[in-house]
């Protein structure tokens, strides 16, 4: 899940896009993200194009283009140090079971001779 999350982070910050917008006068006629922004309508056009005033915005939002990888030896001293303690100490938490000693493998229980509970008349409710 967190590769995955990661993978989107890496994916999203490497994309740039471009948002057009134009304007008659003050007025916000359209937005684009992929696309060429429409023009003012045809017949306000011809009106509009006398008085000069439609203008388009375009706005870049840049992603990044550059992504570094560091190796290990790039790291300073104390981060090397930190680096190596975290990953000790995570593969150390986890114990395999096959080494693990169980004490009673090899005992066996006594024969039960009479069933105790029946004979002291001792029931659970």
């Amino acid at each position: 899940m967190f590769s995955v999350l990661m993978a989107f982070l890496v994916l999203f910050s490497t994309v740039s896009f471009t948002i057009e917008k134009h304007f008659c006068g003050d007025v916000l006629v359209d937005v684009s993200l992929f696309a060429e922004a429409e023009k003012c309508a045809s017949e306000a056009e011809e009106i509009i194009a006398k008085m000069d005033c439609c203008k388009d915005t375009i706005d870049v939002v840049q992603g990044q283009d550059e992504l570094t990888v560091k190796a290990f030896d790039d790291l300073d001293f104390e981060q090397q140090v930190f680096v190596t303690t975290f990953a000790y100490s995570y593969l150390t938490l986890f114990e395999d079971l096959s080494q693990q000693v169980i004490p009673h493998k090899d005992y066996s229980p006594p024969n039960l001779v009479h069933d105790i509970q029946i004979r002291d008349q001792v029931f659970l409710i």
